[in-house]
């Protein structure tokens, strides 16, 4: 019998990100998928500020940047005519290292992650379905349908279910997935174009009759098109063409197609199971939660659910806590995907909604309204904090304790870059880490080296107390780089403290 620590259960964003952690950890992993290779054909785009900042720890952040495009701003047409600019060079700034919009479809980035899983020893077992599999009182043993149809049994102790919205272990484990489908169907399509709306930006058709969106990727005359079939087409999503969706909104917006290189149709869904965890199965992106594409939530969420366990899978695995740091996972993550699918399906709704009143507001209000509260720079700001997932927090969580200044235990580390020192350049270590900015009291000093903690010191600047950052306090980061402890003594005892109720050991 084959045997594995972890066993993943799908090989798209979210099931590469975990296989990446983990075997930066060193945990041993294992991961299939039922397809032939890496998606050709997906809908995710954007990769958020928050998910760049987390790729420093894999050296990818600058890779997915130069592979990828930055959006400088959006407009809205309406009735074939341009009727709003809103720029978006500036909404992130002093926010990220990372203050904009960048496009990166999933079908590049998927390359990108296997060949730097591949860099790394993994490979992922292509042609390879995860048939059934039970609980034993040490691990799982799964059965596994080989390329030639056999099958072999495999032992993890853990098993993730990366395995999307037909997820064979949510499936199997029974945790339900309540919700909905949008009686929409949609289109996606990647084609090579010429008109006003190749220019860079992104452009979105809000006309009653269709919807579209125009979102540019790298190279010359190069756009993913998402859009709306409203009326009897939609009945027969099976053999619809390109042809036969797009004629109305794209012809307002003056495209002019020059090549179909895919298309393909889809209905969209908002749906979070009651569990993402049973015993020792775990439910991961997809196979967790599905929303409306509205915001390029859906692939940096689940890259964010594979963050989050990882590191507590490797310090279970390698005897560095307990199991009980596992439940953790669903308790930090569970209520974000709630609040995404409730707020994307607002948003969803009114780019979306028919009727008189709906087509009003979306056409002739909108467009006046939006750049106007983007004006201000509050709006802005608010703006990109949401969409970028800088915003996300763990606060109040299990693993959250204390408050320095205005920062608290659950916080992503606010970002402070002056005088060339970035504060952000020590987390790619993914492990533990202490901050203090100022200065560090000798007895901290001597506890974190002999618990092999490193500790940052940074010399204080006005700067650190703008972002709510307190000075001498002490700062301890957990391996995703969000704040795990806030402790304005910067007590010794207050870390020994810590570690003790979270049941975590550091590293020898």
């Amino acid at each position: 019998m084959a045997q594995t620590e972890i066993l993943i259960a799908g090989a798209g964003p979210t099931g590469l990100v975990l296989a990446l952690w983990l075997t930066k950890l060193g945990v041993k992993v294992r991961i299939i998928d039922k397809s032939t290779g890496p998606g050709t054909t997906s809908r995710a785009l954007a990769v958020q500020a928050r998910t760049l900042e987390l790729y420093q720890q894999l050296d990818l952040t600058d890779a997915v940047i130069a592979k990828g495009h930055q959006v400088p701003a959006v407009n809205f047409w309406v009735n074939g005519a341009r009727k709003a600019h809103m720029s978006l060079k500036d909404m992130g700034t002093g926010l990220t290292p990372y203050p904009f919009l960048h496009i990166f479809p999933q079908d590049e980035h998927e390359k990108l992650l296997v060949a730097k899983l591949e860099s790394l020893g993994v490979s992922v077992e292509r042609r390879t379905e995860l048939v059934s599999f039970t609980e034993q009182a040490d691990g799982v043993v799964a059965r596994l349908r080989g390329p030639d149809g056999n099958e072999s049994a495999c032992e993890a102790i853990y098993l993730a279910g990366c395995d999307g919205a037909r997820s064979k272990v949510r499936e199997t484990i029974g945790t339900g997935f309540p919700g909905g489908t949008y009686q929409h169907l949609f289109y996606v399509a990647d084609v090579d174009a010429t008109g006003p709306a190749l220019d860079g930006e992104l452009h979105i058709d809000l006309d009653q009759a269709d919807f579209v969106a125009v979102f540019p990727l790298a190279g010359k005359g190069r756009a993913r098109l998402i859009g709306t079939v409203r009326d009897e087409r939609a009945d027969r999503a099976e053999t619809l063409a390109f042809g036969d969706v797009s004629n109305h909104a794209i012809g307002q917006m003056k495209l002019s197609i020059t090549n179909v290189n895919w298309f393909s149709t889809y209905h969209v869904h908002h749906r979070v199971t009651q569990q993402f965890r049973k015993d020792r199965a775990f439910l991961i992106g997809d196979a967790a939660h599905i929303h409306s594409p509205a915001g390029g939530q859906g692939m940096n969420t689940g890259i964010g659910d594979a963050i989050n366990l990882a590191w507590k899978l490797a310090a279970v695995v390698k005897g560095r806590a307990s199991e009980a740091l596992l439940d953790s996972y669903e308790a930090e993550r569970i209520g974000f995907a709630q609040r995404l699918v409730a707020s994307t399906d607002r948003a969803f709704t009114f780019a979306t909604g028919e009727g008189r009143l709906a087509g009003f507001v979306r056409t002739r209000i909108a467009p006046i309204v939006i750049p106007m509260l983007f004006s201000f720079a509050a709006a802005r700001r608010f703006a990109f904090r949401t969409v970028s997932q800088t915003m996300i927090n763990y606060r109040g969580g299990p693993l959250s304790r204390g408050t320095a200044g205005g920062v608290q235990g659950g916080d992503r580390l606010p970002w402070v870059a002056v005088d060339g020192a970035d504060n952000f350049k020590p987390l790619g270590s993914a492990d533990w880490q202490v901050h203090v900015y100022g200065e560090a009291k000798s007895e901290l000093a001597a506890w974190c080296a002999q618990q092999n903690l490193p500790l940052h010191v940074f010399a204080w600047q006005d700067a650190h107390a703008a972002k709510g950052l307190a000075r001498n306090a002490l700062y301890l980061l957990r391996p995703d780089t969000y704040l795990a402890l806030a402790e304005g003594s910067a007590s010794p005892a207050a870390l020994d403290r810590y570690f003790r109720e979270v049941g975590v050991k550091l590293a020898a």
